[in-house]
């Protein structure tokens, strides 16, 4: 069901920028004017992202859900019921999503909770091929009772077809010609190697929407199948992000929190600024960093332009915690250079309420913390941060969540996602693209043998060999 509106508008999530703004932090910050001048030429893009809306796929997600929706619900009540273990097998955005997802809206200690103390099965994202990863958790699952989910769009992609090629085999040893009813694929309905493979072992599918790229794609079945499996409400995920594809369809900057994230960050990096970090403070929200860094790097980071110019643009993602990065990296965004933004993500209520209790109350310098909540700690040590690097002349700005729940994150990925497709407009890049990424998947296929690439192996061979003198 729907969040009703006064709902919705209780749990809308929002951004401050004053220590973006030089009044705030002074010289280094961003001037009314300069950022009037980016409001201005605004304008143009956001035309450019209503005629694109068509293309952008991804922002139909929230609306276009009915059919796919209750049937990732009915195959997830299914896995539910039948299945102990729930095993994704993908990299990038095809696990990135489902992690953060995860890590958000389900018990901190998921998997180590009791049967019926979890809302599904243990979940495992396999997110890389370290052949040590690999054998580890073929260790610890039952093949007859876990459920496999392979994601790739185009089934190219080694290191995800490698891990299905393991998986199949295992379960073939292992189960024989039921092997295929533990297997889930999800990737493009026409085109590419999975889907071949899904309907010839008779695998049951779910689709990504063409015009949805990995990055852009945690609110279709990449993304909405782990989570329902694992109980979380994806009706207000979906909810969450449709209402702020509302607030974000504003023509206005200055009412429209996306488009003012990315003007605000493109006239960052003008000033020097191509480092971005993002510093949630909650565990819950941890892989959000995760999550935004592929987004935001992969997305920005393009050796040429629109015009075909070189341009070499984007921001570096960093990803932080608070308050656990205080004590790493935040001697350095209050005393490095100025070459960086900050943003924080601030919860301003838990789940969890603890109490610290009276103990030591002969030490004055520990005393002090007995009758507060570790609920007042945290905050206070964000605010604290931001006050330092504010005070420092650092730009900050931070996004705040009444509470992380479904409807909160599904708002927070729509603003990020629109903001990363905003800044490339601003940018007059292609945010949907990543070129440097092809480069490096045709050289791992050109060293492995994949037929069709004899060229670039001969070409990676006559690269020469390493100079000895500089490996010491």
């Amino acid at each position: 069901m729907a969040y009703r509106c006064e709902k919705a508008d209780a749990m809308r999530i929002h951004m401050d920028y004053n220590n973006m703004m030089a009044e705030n932090i002074g010289k280094n910050g961003i001037c009314e004017d300069e950022l009037a001048k980016m409001a201005e030429k605004s304008a143009e893009c956001i035309y450019a992202m209503e005629k694109k809306r068509g293309s952008m796929k991804w922002r139909d997600l929230p609306y276009d859900r009915c059919e796919t929706v209750e049937r990732i619900k009915k195959t997830a009540e299914y896995v539910r019921e039948n299945f102990e273990s729930f095993v994704v097998l993908g990299i990038g955005g095809s696990a990135l999503g489902p992690i953060a997802v995860q890590q958000a809206l389900n018990h901190m200690r998921y998997n180590e909770l009791p049967r019926e103390k979890r809302s599904g099965p243990k979940i495992y994202i396999e997110d890389n091929v370290d052949p040590e990863r690999m054998e580890s958790l073929l260790d610890i699952i039952n093949p007859e009772t876990a459920m496999f989910n392979v994601i790739t769009k185009s089934g190219s992609t080694s290191e995800t077809m490698s891990q299905l090629m393991i998986i199949t085999s295992y379960l073939r040893r292992e189960l024989g010609a039921a092997y295929s009813k533990h297997i889930i694929a999800t990737t493009d309905e026409h085109k590419g190697n999975l889907i071949k493979i899904a309907k010839q072992e008779g695998y049951e599918t779910f689709f990504v929407p063409d015009g949805v790229g990995g990055r852009f794609s945690e609110l279709c079945p990449v993304g909405l199948l782990p989570a329902a499996v694992c109980g979380i409400d994806i009706d207000a995920l979906l909810d969450g992000a449709k209402y702020m594809d509302g607030i974000c369809s504003e023509r206005n900057i200055y009412a429209n929190p996306a488009y003012m994230s990315a003007a605000l960050e493109v006239c960052a990096m003008e000033k020097g600024c191509n480092i971005s970090v993002m510093m949630p403070y909650a565990d819950s929200l941890k892989y959000m960093a995760d999550w935004y860094a592929q987004l935001w790097a992969e997305s920005l980071g393009k050796r040429v332009n629109n015009a075909g110019e070189e341009v070499r643009c984007g921001q570096t993602p960093v990803k932080a915690l608070g308050v656990t990065d205080q004590h790493s990296q935040v001697q350095l965004y209050t005393e490095g250079p100025f070459d960086k933004t900050l943003t924080f993500l601030a919860v301003e209520n838990f789940r969890a309420h603890v109490e610290i209790p009276h103990a030591f109350d002969d030490i004055p310098d520990v005393a002090f913390l007995s009758g507060h909540t570790l609920n007042e700690l945290i905050n206070s040590e964000r605010r604290a941060t931001e006050y330092a690097v504010t005070k420092s002349g650092h730009m900050n700005k931070t996004i705040i969540l009444p509470e992380v729940n479904a409807f909160t994150l599904g708002q927070l990925i729509c603003l990020l996602e629109l903001q990363t497709a905003f800044a490339g407009e601003l940018l007059s890049i292609n945010a949907f693209d990543q070129p440097g990424v092809e480069e490096g998947k045709n050289a791992t296929y050109a060293l492995l043998g994949r037929p069709g690439y004899d060229d670039k192996r001969r070409e990676l061979i006559s690269a020469g060999e390493k100079t000895a003198r500089y490996i010491i």
